[in-house]
Parts: C-alpha cells; structure tokens; sequence
C-alpha cells in the first residue's frame, strides 16, 4: 500500500459507510409502502431479510472472487450484481421477486464490504481506526436528518421504485475508493464454504416458517451453530477479552437492528400514527448514534460499552410501550445515544488481537460475521414475529431489549 493509502482506504470505508447509511433509511421508509403494494403485510421477514441473506452468501465467495479477478475485477462484478439487483427489486410485482433483487444486492455489496472491513483492520493502526469508527458512525447524521423526508418526497413525486436507486451514486464511490487504496486482495484464506452458508441456510428457515414454531426455532439454531463455528474459541462462553466483546456484537447486532428494521411498522400498524412521523422517530437514533459517537471516541472509560449497552435496552423496552409520539421519539433518540456511547470502543476490543493470539485475517471474519449474524436474526426473527399479529410486532420488541441487555453484560466481560 502506497503512503498515501491508509488515508485513502479510512476516507473510502467512512464513505461506505454513507452509503449505507443512505441505503438504510431508504429501505426502512419504503417498507410500510412497499408491503401494501406487493400485498405483503404478511411476509415481512422476506421482504427485509434479503440483502442480509445475501451478505452471508457472499462471506465464503468474496476471497474467491478477489483471488480470481483481483480488486478491480471485483469491483465491476460486484456493481453488476448490485445493479442488476435493484433492477430486479425495483421491478417486482411480488414479495419474492423484490426479496431475490434485495439478495443480489446484498451478495455484491458483501463482495466489497467484506474486503474493505478486513483491509482496514489489517491496514490502519488502532488511532485510526478508532476516530474512522467515530467518523463513519457521524456519517449517519446527514442521512438521518434528511434521508426519511427526503425518502417520503422523492416516494410521493416519483414513486418507490424509482426511489431504490437514490443509494447508487454513493455505493460507487465509496467502493472505487476502497479498491484504489487497495490494488491487491487482502492476504486472507478462503472461508469455509459449507460452514459459512449455514448461517444463510439457518436463517432462510426463519423468514419462511411464517410463525410455525419449529421451523423458527430449527433455523435460529442452524445459523448460531453457523456462526459459532466461525468465531474465535471461547466466544459462546463470552470469555474476558475478544470473544466477549464478539459476542456482545452479535447480541447488539440482533437488538439494534432488528428494532430498527421494524420501527416504522410498529409506529403505522402498531400505534397507528402516519408515515411523516414514522419517518421523524426513524432518524432519531441513528442521530443520536452519530452524535454521540464523535464524543465517545475522545473517552477512555472501560464501562462506556456496557452503559451505552444498557440505556439502548430500556430505550427500546420503552418503545415497544410508549405509545405517544413524544415518548416514542425521545426513547429512540436515547437509544442511538447509548449505542454512540458503546460502538467505537466495542468495535475497537472486538478487532483487537492484544495478546489473544488471534490473526488480523480472522479477526476481521469474527467481527463481521458477528454483528451481521446478529443483523440477519434480529431482523428475520422480528419479521416471523411481527408477520404473525400485531401482537407477535409488540413481542419482537421485547425480545430485541433482552438482546441489548445481554449485549450490555457481554461488553462488561469484554473489558
């Protein structure tokens, strides 16, 4: 890497990030309108787990791809597919269709995000990596102040299909800058393919078990038994260090994410407010994520994590039975400030090899497949539920708060 390279790659994931940012609340402003159009109020779980289906699949493809076509190589089949993805979707006429276009999507963006994330760990030393986690948690600021409104607008002028391709500009730039700071691919082994796809299989078994129980609870197993195989030893028991730190990732993964994949459905259908307010609650946390995570970089405090953790847990608690729209705003506001709090130092302990042992290579792999693990359950088990009654949305609430609350005793153990 040239000298001028880690200041490329850091300016390239920070602008991964914005894309994903964008991305995000794109998505999570569309969902009430997209389930009404293609009539799928009751597949819920299809319609937002696609593209992290896909990131999964991608795990064990991307050091294949890399080896055999190189970085630029896999640039261009990476956009293809992302293209040709959001085509897809923003064409279907039935839940299945959109859902396949949002896999494509999140195959090829798992390509290059996989290959950023590890380059970045092996490539920027942990100063830098620290102020590029505070630096792409305030790239949610923006997004979050104008991305719903500007979401609802574009929607009502253009319509939602059309509004799927708002992200594209971004995703491109942020991958052209990634892979021009980084020429070669990263040193890495190839991921164990049949272990690795576990984790999409597992959970593919949870989107379609449509509150069958037994097919919820198999396919929640397949994936944790996926992922474990692929964490560092002593992860489950949440041994001090490392693994407590990935498995306290793994539980915000599943906590966070899945309550913010939903948090527009449960204020339309749950407490019947509009798609205006829905909107304004949905950039609340991440605002306060954003915010918030530009002070705690500056903080050493070995407790922040499990503080930050803590107040997420009963911020969403409090969501799921607020009720009126201040309270609603004001809770998940609080609750991106407690994951600003806990994220950068988290991320930091969780992608630092101390005296562990652990290789920068499987570090990276532990890190992502960890909180995208996490990602992918919270959202696939809070679709099942809330696909199920309006009941089963309230419930899924419940479970993401016990989530957070054991992500915020794993983070002490980490310390």
């Amino acid at each position: 890497m040239s000298r001028a390279g880690p200041l490329l790659l850091a300016i390239g994931v920070v602008a991964i990030e914005f894309a994903a940012a964008v991305t995000g609340f794109v998505a999570s402003t569309l969902l009430p309108v997209v389930s009404v159009d293609l009539a799928a109020k009751d597949q819920l779980a299809l319609l937002i787990a696609g593209t992290t289906l896909g990131l999964f699949v991608a795990l064990p493809l991307a050091s294949r791809v890399l080896s055999r076509f190189g970085a630029r190589g896999t640039l261009a089949v990476g956009m293809f597919a992302y293209l040709g993805g959001l085509a897809l979707a923003a064409t279907a006429q039935t839940a299945w269709v959109f859902a396949l276009g949002q896999f494509c999507t999140g195959t090829a963006s798992g390509l290059l995000g996989v290959f950023g994330i590890s380059a970045a760990i092996q490539h920027l030393d942990d100063r830098l990596r620290v102020r590029v986690v505070a630096a792409s948690s305030a790239m949610w600021i923006v997004p979050a102040l104008v991305g719903p409104a500007a979401t609802l607008g574009l929607e009502r002028l253009v319509g939602w299909r059309w509004t799927l391709l708002l992200p594209v500009p971004f995703v491109l730039i942020g991958r052209l800058l990634v892979v021009r700071a980084v020429r070669s691919p990263v040193d890495a082994a190839p991921r164990p393919l049949g272990r690795t796809l576990l984790i999409p299989l597992g959970a593919l078994g949870v989107v379609l078990s449509s509150g069958w129980w037994p097919l919820a609870i198999a396919g929640a197993s397949v994936t944790v038994v996926g992922m474990l195989s692929l964490m560092p030893e002593g992860t489950a028991r949440l041994r001090p260090g490392t693994p407590a730190a990935l498995g306290a990732m793994l539980l915000f993964g599943i906590g966070y994410f899945g309550a913010d994949s939903l948090i527009t459905v449960l204020l339309t259908d749950g407490f019947g407010m509009g798609l205006g307010q829905a909107a304004i609650v949905l950039s609340a946390a991440p605002l306060g994520w954003a915010v918030t995570s530009l002070v705690a970089a500056q903080v050493k405090s070995p407790h922040l994590p499990a503080i930050g953790l803590g107040m997420t847990a009963l911020a969403t608690a409090v969501v799921a039975f607020g009720g009126s729209f201040p309270v609603l705003l004001i809770a998940w506001g609080l609750g991106g400030v407690g994951v600003g709090l806990a994220y950068p130092g988290l991320y930091v302990r969780a992608t630092t090899a101390g005296s562990s042992g652990f290789t920068a290579t499987e570090l990276a792999t532990a890190v992502i497949t960890a909180e995208c693990t996490g990602q992918l359950l919270g959202r696939a088990v809070g679709g099942a539920l809330s696909s199920a009654s309006t009941w089963g949305l309230f419930a899924s609430y419940a479970v993401f708060a016990l989530a957070l609350a054991a992500a915020a005793l794993a983070a002490r153990a980490s310390a």
